[in-house]
């Protein structure tokens, strides 16, 4: 399926923000925001590795303040981000070099997130104007750009997983925009992204846990701002 192909004023002078640049403030709140959704919560410890421009001049664009602010839920027009590393509230915060190739977009950070019960990468960047993608969660390539509800699901690679899922989402009246399966190999480990035209509640994430072979789900809502 295909998205939808459309533009809105923010496409054209950008979000509403703190911050002298909507790539390197605005953007990095964003793919904070996206980070902690697909984590589920607040990070109890956050690593954050800057590549390219984020690291070369982030600092002064205020992008590691933008992006630990993205990562506690503030969006970017916050007055709160300049002190966002004074209300961490128990998160603890590293920065890191990632070591990325030259192929890496120059506006792109790595998320190294820690809970209680989980450890989880995420990787993305900020493409201008407050536009980003998400394209790696731990070892799955991945599509995500916070511009539609999505749900994400891991689960083994087996006929059958796509039909349950897709019912689930048909029960609860949940309308699919955009599907996407990205997997390791046949057979394997598979990553599924479903962008939707309505929040998928949370009595129907527990619907699609419960299905077989189905591992991990997460809802990531759409970001407006």
């Amino acid at each position: 399926m295909k998205r939808d192909l459309e533009l809105s004023v923010f496409d054209i002078i950008g979000p509403v923000m703190i911050g002298p640049s909507s790539s390197h403030t605005a953007g990095a709140v964003r793919l904070g925001n996206l980070a902690r959704s697909i984590l589920g919560h607040k990070p109890r410890k956050a690593a954050i590795g800057l590549h390219g421009s984020f690291r070369d001049t982030g600092k002064g664009h205020g992008t590691d303040r933008a992006l630990v602010a993205g990562l506690l839920g503030f969006p970017p027009d916050d007055t709160r981000i300049p002190k966002a590393f004074e209300l961490t509230e128990g998160m603890e915060v590293e920065f890191f070099d990632p070591q990325l190739d030259k192929t890496a977009h120059p506006n792109t950070v790595v998320f190294r997130l820690e809970s209680d019960t989980e450890k989880i990468s995420v990787k993305g960047a900020s493409l201008g104007g407050g536009a980003v993608v998400i394209d790696r969660i731990n070892d799955f390539p991945v599509e995500i750009t916070g511009e539609y509800p999505c749900l994400l699901t891991v689960h083994k690679d087996r006929p059958g997983i796509i039909l349950a899922v897709s019912t689930v989402l048909a029960n609860y009246g949940i309308n699919i925009a955009y599907m996407k399966v990205f997997r390791m190999s046949k057979g394997r480990r598979a990553l599924m992204v479903i962008e939707t035209d309505q929040p998928v509640p949370l009595d129907a994430q527990a619907s699609i846990l419960a299905e077989k072979d189905i591992e991990w789900v997460r809802f990531v809502d759409k970001i407006d701002w």
